[in-house]
């Protein structure tokens, strides 16, 4: 009678987890308002500059920085979205509006090791927007730094080309 009680307490308690749901979902919304107004920061700036004719030095590398930081935000969010879906069908129900809506699966979480990987992925494409974001204002100087860049973007597209690899097996 005690193990029994002990252990439907003790699977009672993986309800815990709802705080991360609840919270990872809040997180994911806050970042996709913070990076929609973000994005409506640099469409009035373009647009107040288009007025006023003016062109401010390093304008088109403003505004490409604004977005790329946006779409990192973005990025973000959809890491805190997985997270917050995969546990909840880890530890407490499958969710059944996303079972076979059109056959999507991007959500669908049925072991940890998927979860894992689904956000490995978007952390790793996260840096690589980041990395993209503070190129944009870097100056390069002598050309070993640029043969550094060039360096740099082959290994992004290597480490890419490897990762979706083995998402395919």
């Amino acid at each position: 009678m005690i193990e029994k009680l002990f252990e439907g307490a003790i699977w009672r308690s993986r309800f815990i987890v709802l705080l991360a749901v609840i919270f990872g979902l809040l997180g994911a919304i806050v970042l996709f308002i913070v990076a929609s107004m973000d994005i409506w920061g640099v469409a009035v700036y373009t647009f107040n500059t288009i007025i006023t004719h003016a062109h401010p030095e390093n304008f088109h590398e403003d505004i490409v920085a604004g977005i790329i930081g946006a779409v990192d935000l973005y990025l973000i969010a959809v890491v805190m979205f997985i997270f917050s879906f995969g546990i909840y069908e880890l530890f407490i129900s499958d969710i059944d509006e996303a079972e076979g809506k059109n056959g999507s699966t991007i959500l669908a979480i049925h072991s940890l090791d998927e979860l894992k990987d689904k956000i490995a992925k978007v952390i790793v494409m996260v840096l690589v927007v980041n990395f993209f974001q503070r190129v944009l204002h870097t100056n390069f100087t002598t050309p070993l730094e640029m043969l550094y860049f060039a360096g740099s973007i082959t290994l992004l597209a290597v480490g890419l080309y490897f990762l979706g690899k083995v998402g395919k097996k």
